[in-house]
């Protein structure tokens, strides 16, 4: 299916590699205007550049979405340079440090929330905030398919992801009448560098046993990822809210 978003204004989070990388570059060649922003400064601005030199309309911005004032700041110079906000992909995230749950530190359950939890909740706040303004949009968020199983020794990154869930459905039902749908996406297994990441942090055997689990009997690509968030942006999916679609090759059938 071809997706037009001729006109549109598009933000996706965790834009420099993988899947918001994929994602940004699919709701350009749609035809819309698309911030970029990454903790990644170099990385994302490259990235951005790469779509202007072909032809299409993106800006690069930094932003830790952990930190609340640069949060609001992103959204306030979307707004500034496109003009409105109607498209919101919020997929910033990071890995837990591999623990059972006796002896995972405060640190680390810290620092993934405020990334993976508090950093969604925050981008809901500020885009909801444009987005009420103008009386119309749509919401992705990243969650996984660690938002809807339990993991060994992930218990850390799970109860964020299972908490991005929450989030979507509580602020779909606060939305539903004003023209402001909000879903998320639970990616599985899916080659990108936070996977290449995995591999290199010696996790590699895990892997290969989850990709003998999937009923697809492969891992997924970030551009199978991205087709789904332009669905549910799209008109196709007007009737769709609140929803979190797992797309992982079949696993969370077993």
């Amino acid at each position: 299916m071809h997706f037009s978003f001729n006109a549109q204004v598009v933000l996706v989070t965790g834009a420099a590699s993988g899947i918001g990388l994929a994602t940004a570059k699919a709701f350009a060649q749609a035809g819309a205007s698309v911030v970029l922003a990454d903790i990644n400064a170099k990385a994302v601005q490259a990235a951005a550049e790469e779509l202007v030199a072909a032809g299409h309309k993106a800006n690069g911005m930094s932003c830790n979405v952990a930190n609340l004032d640069e949060v609001e700041a992103m959204v306030k110079k979307t707004v500034e340079t496109f003009g409105r906000l109607d498209i919101a992909f919020n997929n910033a995230g990071i890995q837990n440090a591999l623990a059972e749950t006796a002896d995972a530190t405060v640190d680390d359950f810290d620092s993934v929330n405020s990334v993976n939890l508090r950093g969604v909740w925050g981008c809901m706040k500020y885009e909801l905030q444009q987005m009420r303004l103008q009386g119309n949009g749509a919401i992705v968020n990243c969650s996984s398919l660690g938002g809807l199983v339990g993991g060994a020794e992930r218990g850390t990154y799970h109860a964020a992801k299972h908490g991005v869930i929450g989030l979507t459905k509580s602020a779909a039902l606060e939305y539903a009448t004003r023209n402001i749908r909000i879903n998320a996406v639970c990616p599985g297994l899916i080659w990108t560098p936070m996977a290449e990441q995995m591999v290199a942090n010696g996790q590699k055997e895990a892997l290969d046993a989850m990709v003998k689990s999937i009923p697809m009997g492969r891992h997924g690509r970030a551009e199978e990822i991205a087709d789904v968030v332009l669905w549910l942006c799209s008109s196709a999916s007007s009737y769709v809210t609140g929803q979190s679609i797992s797309i992982d090759g079949g696993l969370i059938m077993r």
